[in-house]
């Protein structure tokens, strides 16, 4: 029986090449089997060697390509027959990623598995916006949530944003006016700051604001597709307080 290979979760961060890891991206490079999401960026893709195997198992809102049982059982095949395999994941592959779900049935079938963390959608996306996901005059708690999930309107999301915190919301395009809804019935202002990051860290990135009570009208207006995250909290109104700061101060 041949030795099986390792299965290397491999985080592609938010879609900028630039923003690979060294790890990351030598294991693409080299990659007999890249087993990838359908928002790994064509760049990262074109990095494969001319002869590897490129998988899609791209996921959509209520329709998947492969369901995870089947994307965990093609991996393990693969590594079975004794080829390394590369799951290619956007941003960490940790972090909304199910890396947990295909570690775990890499680990049960005896096949070794390596982590390649990525920076994820949240970092990267704010880093690209120029927005500090914490700051000392705004926010010391920062929490990530899926706005995509069965239940959302039974969750308990009070304490998650507010006064001193930024709450991160990863597929939430579709779900906008029952986050805005949602948040609001748990207490939170209709004028908190909020901003999307459509597209983050790549060419195409547009960053659009509005208080928390217009979040549903904004996704309509401006068409936003995913990707594309939400930021709430004073964190993303924080260019605005500086550039009045300067302003102020320029005119003394």
């Amino acid at each position: 029986m041949a030795k099986p290979g390792t299965i290397h979760l491999v985080g592609a961060g938010p879609g900028d090449p630039d923003l690979l890891t060294l790890r990351a991206a030598r294991l693409i490079e080299r990659a007999a089997v890249i087993v990838h999401d359908g928002l790994v960026d064509p760049s990262i893709l074109a990095l494969a060697r001319p002869d590897a195997e490129l998988v899609s198992v791209a996921k959509q809102r209520a329709r998947h390509t492969m369901p995870q049982a089947e994307i965990n059982a093609l991996l393990v095949r693969i590594a079975l027959s004794g080829i390394d395999v590369v799951r290619l994941k956007g941003g960490d592959p940790f972090i909304f990623g199910r890396g947990g779900e295909e570690a775990e049935a890499a680990r049960a079938a005896g096949v070794p598995v390596e982590v390649v963390p990525g920076i994820s959608a949240a970092n990267g996306a704010a880093a690209a916006a120029q927005i500090a996901l914490t700051h000392r005059e705004a926010s010391s708690i920062v929490s990530f949530v899926a706005g995509q999930c069965k239940g959302l309107k039974d969750q308990d999301w009070a304490g998650l944003a507010g006064k001193g915190r930024t709450l991160v919301i990863y597929m939430g395009v579709k779900t906008a006016p029952m986050i805005a809804e949602k948040l609001m019935e748990d207490g939170l202002a209709p004028d908190m700051p909020v901003a999307v990051i459509e597209n983050g860290a790549r060419p195409q990135m547009r960053v659009l604001r509005a208080p928390l009570a217009g979040l549903p009208n904004l996704v309509e207006a401006e068409a936003v597709v995913s990707p594309a995250l939400i930021v709430i909290g004073e964190v993303t109104a924080r260019d605005d307080i500086t550039l009045s700061t300067l302003a102020q101060e320029a005119a003394r």
